[in-house]
């Protein structure tokens, strides 16, 4: 599918969405970072900026000024009222709390609170929040549940990386936010690829394969490290709950 063609599609797709729904209005959290400006120009695109507002929830010492800049002039550009809310007071309440955190639970906690203002906004404006996950972090469930995982619809949960760059591309996002190296920003110089340990050229690579129901070691065969490609397909597994309804026990 070529680009102007699947944008059509992924159009007609938010449009239906929100008039089955009988919703106007949409929220979405910017980050300046690829995956929520493709997704938030398609809703703009969709429903009108008008009907789109930013939250840009940076957090205080981790957050790089660079990418709250470069979600603020996306705003700007795009017609999207927004709000700046730094989150570090609603994080450090957490402090407060009788047992030491971890180092997960304190990433995830910020990933939840921004979910909590998203859905706070939604439900006193009556508006769907936009998730900004693409397939491949879907697929390895490299989200936080209930955390950037929380939304009404996700409008690029059907593209993989690559072809959502392809894409951006095709919608004129600015060159220094499609180039910028992928990082959820989870902590001091942290960036995707380097978590995963793959470039999400390979990984797309190898999960287009895996969903064709390729074995692993028809996988392996097409050129893939043997244990890239069992790390790739673990997280795969281990995830699946992310991508669940929670499980109810049988009676």
């Amino acid at each position: 599918m070529n680009n102007e063609t699947l944008y059509k599609e992924l159009i007609n797709g938010i449009r239906d969405y929100f008039n089955k729904n009988n919703i106007k209005k949409a929220v979405i959290g910017l980050s300046g970072g690829i995956d929520s400006s493709v997704s938030a120009k398609l809703v703009v695109d969709a429903i009108g900026k008008e009907n789109v507002y930013g939250l840009i929830m940076p957090l205080k010492g981790l957050s790089s000024e660079e990418n709250i800049k470069d979600a603020v002039e996306f705003c700007t550009l795009n017609g999207i009222k927004y709000s700046l809310i730094f989150i570090n007071d609603f994080v450090d309440e957490f402090e407060k709390l009788k047992w030491k955190h971890s180092k997960i639970a304190k990433m995830n906690t910020a990933s939840r609170i921004r979910a909590v203002l998203l859905y706070n906004y939604a439900n006193t404006h009556n508006a769907l929040v936009i998730g900004t996950s693409n397939k491949t972090e879907i697929l390895l469930g490299y989200f936080t549940k209930y955390g950037d995982g929380a939304v009404d619809i996700e409008v690029i949960g059907e593209l993989f990386k690559t072809e959502e760059k392809e894409l951006a591309k095709f919608l004129k996002i600015p060159d220094k936010i499609i180039n910028k190296v992928p990082t959820a920003e989870l902590y001091h110089g942290q960036t995707d690829e380097e978590e995963l340990g793959v470039s999400y050229d390979e990984l797309d690579k190898i999960l287009k394969l895996y969903i064709d129901d390729k074995s692993v070691e028809e996988i392996i065969n097409n050129g893939f490290d043997k244990n890239v490609v069992e790390g790739v397909l673990e997280r795969v597994k281990s995830n699946e709950h992310k991508r669940n309804m929670p499980s109810a026990i049988k009676i």
